[in-house]
């Protein structure tokens, strides 16, 4: 197992695993105004997951006008594993869309100019990339963007593991031809460096969890045989890794993969250093170690590449960032850099002023609702909940006394280790306390676990069926939770073939279709992107206020905890020994508290209110700290809850 970059190898087929870390040799468009007489490119996508000919009477031909007009415009047989639609006859009807009984195509008009930038395409009818992000040395570059909108292959063919074919999938270009297409465009250095290699690049794959099956040993072993640069020491101690050097690979958990793939990138001597989502599984504290970890790469002479879904961490990462906008599973496109503040914004907004280009209906905004004083929560109390304590083998959890109401969304923040599903899972019942176990309110629970396993071998909509039938064929359910989560999208997949972003999906809307007094939501932002994360949030929220119900939510991703809060319940204590789980406070009060213990702070942008991490040391950190005001709840330094 290597993690270095040459990039012939990798540039005769598909890349797996194991290259990331071995040598590298629907039908609406984004709006755009546009000029009189500006053409527009079409192209056809059809999903070779959903496809499924031998299973259908072939509708989409059969009902093509194209076709019945005697040209082959879509070909389909009983025997093809999927249709084939050509985008020069296609006329942009639909009509192939509306009749595909698997919803497998999509017809997508474009601007033809995105045709001229087009920088790689898989196969005909599949993906394509426009554009590609350039990186700059000594800097942080972050990409920002949907799930399958093309990061993943813009960091393959900037580590040079995927050579970029313009779109001409059937016919590639050679290397000369490559280059002349970046002529005068920083890229087409970057490129010839790679060609002569001159760059070695590493990527820290997305998909930690497949790590065990491609590597195999001790941690300490394979940390030592990457060490370049002797840094092994100092990296472990910045990723808290000395207490598994001796464990097997395959005896990780996912946070522990996830911080032993970082180190494996870091402790390396390379020119680019690419990290794929290196905060999945890690908790508040982790990330911001990882983070510090990551920016200590920074060199005058190398290149450094994040793709982050949890916006205030690629906020504290990141010098300059490009967004990708487009479809799914589509296309991507690429914008131009932007500062840290400003793309992001870009992002929320679904705006792209450089391109005139609004690629989402609704702007993203944070805005938290009014807080109410500890006097107001004691009058409103319906619930209480006892003084507990819990020992599990080595490790001991107190839980303070505590109170909640209807329509109140409690956040639980703490490390990973400090008890948090636990104190759940005595919530639930499904845990028995040691003491109190006698004063625990009895109440209906509806608890969405941290880990998922699919057990159902039924489709989705036979599970929701099954599950929560009242619920699911409810408008008003489909309203507010299933429509935003796009269920709609999943209703006819099997459980089994889902991702894990898919079933988060389902798993949270599984969760608050069961009638309840109580919603238990461990972790509801894992695997999901940066939107869904948003959208998500929202619909707990509306939920949660509208259904006059409570809920206690696990959650790492800080924009989400802030924007789901009303009060909070801090953890603190040494992980995995002994634990308090304070009772709750109020947003502000229980966000110090927090922050101060992670010894960090918290501004607000002035344009969506979303939470923004101060640089260490920065002169506002500072001020922040001396103050101990290490969070505001609004843009102007009072805590008052005010906008």
């Amino acid at each position: 197992m290597g993690f270095t970059g040459r990039p012939t190898a990798a540039w005769r087929g598909g890349i797996t695993l194991e290259q990331c870390w071995s040598p590298s040799p629907s039908t609406m468009a984004p709006r755009k105004k546009q000029d009189d007489g500006e053409k527009q490119t079409r192209i056809a996508i059809v999903n070779t997951e959903k496809c499924k000919p031998k299973r259908c009477r072939q509708e989409c031909k059969k009902s093509c006008p194209v076709v019945r007009m005697g040209k082959l415009c879509i070909e389909v047989t009983t025997n093809d594993k999927m249709a084939s639609i050509s985008e020069e006859l296609c006329i942009g009807c639909g009509i192939c869309v509306k009749k595909c009984p698997f919803e497998a195509i999509m017809i997508i008009n474009l601007p033809s100019n995105l045709e001229k930038e087009t920088v790689h395409r898989y196969n005909k009818n599949s993906f394509k990339l426009h554009r590609l992000p350039v990186p700059r040395r000594g800097e942080v570059l972050g990409l920002v963007g949907t799930n399958g909108i093309g990061k993943s292959t813009a960091l393959k063919i900037l580590a040079g593991k995927l050579k970029p074919n313009l779109g001409q999938f059937s016919d590639p270009p050679d290397w000369t031809n490559i280059l002349t297409y970046f002529r005068g465009n920083e890229l087409q250095n970057y490129f010839t460096r790679i060609l002569e290699d001159a760059l070695k690049a590493i990527i820290k794959p997305q998909y930690v969890d497949q790590i065990p099956k491609a590597v195999k040993g001790a941690v300490q072993d394979l940390l030592h045989k990457k060490d370049d640069m002797g840094r092994m020491d100092e990296i472990l101690e910045a990723l808290d890794l000395r207490a598994v050097l001796n464990r097997n690979i395959e005896d990780l958990s996912g946070g522990e993969l996830q911080r032993f793939a970082i180190a494996m990138v870091c402790i390396q001597d390379a020119n680019i250093y690419m990290y794929d989502e290196p905060s999945s599984y890690l908790d508040v504290k982790q990330r911001l170690n990882a983070s510090r970890a990551i920016r200590s790469m920074v060199r005058s002479d190398n290149y450094v590449v994040v793709v982050e879904h949890d916006l205030a961490v690629l906020d504290y990462l990141s010098d300059f960032i490009c967004c990708l906008y487009g479809q799914p599973g589509a296309y991507g496109v690429v914008t131009v850099p932007f500062s840290v503040r400003e793309g992001i914004n870009v992002f929320l907004d679904g705006f792209v002023p450089t391109e005139n280009l609004r690629f989402r209906e609704e702007s993203l905004t944070f805005k938290v609702s009014d807080q109410l004083s500890e006097e107001e929560i004691k009058r409103m109390c319906r619930f209480k909940y006892p003084h507990m304590t819990k020992k599990m083998g080595e490790f001991q959890l107190t839980v303070e006394a505590g109170n909640f109401t209807d329509s109140e969304i409690m956040v639980l923040l703490g490390e990973n280790g400090t008890g948090k599903t636990t104190f759940i899972r005595m919530l639930a019942g499904r845990l028995d306390p040691d003491h109190g176990k006698s004063d625990l309110p009895e109440l209906h629970i509806s608890y969405k676990p941290q880990k998922i396993s699919p057990k159902s071998q039924s489709t989705v909509r036979q599970l929701l069926h099954d599950k929560i039938r009242d619920a699911y064929i409810h408008p008003q359910f489909v309203t507010d939770v299933m429509k935003p989560m796009k269920i709609e999208e999943l209703i006819e997949q099997e459980v089994q073939h889902l991702s894990g972003g898919e079933l988060q999906r389902v798993a949270l809307t599984l969760c608050l279709g069961n009638p309840a007094e109580v919603y238990l939501v461990d972790e509801p932002s894992a695997y999901l992107d940066s939107e869904q994360r948003l959208a998500a949030a929202k619909v707990i929220k509306r939920y949660i206020m509208h259904a006059k119900k409570t809920a206690f939510v696990v959650e790492h991703d800080f924009i989400m905890a802030t924007y789901l809060a009303d009060r909070v319940i801090v953890f603190e204590g040494i992980p995995s020994i002994t634990t308090t789980a304070n009772a709750p406070q109020t947003l502000v009060s229980g966000m110090n508290k927090f922050l101060e213990m992670l010894g960090i702070t918290f501004r607000r942008d002035p344009n969506n209110f979303r939470p923004r991490i101060n640089k260490d040391s920065s002169q506002k950190d500072a001020e922040q700290k001396s103050s101990g005001n290490y969070f505001f709840l609004d843009v102007d330094g009072k805590n008052d809850g005010k906008h």
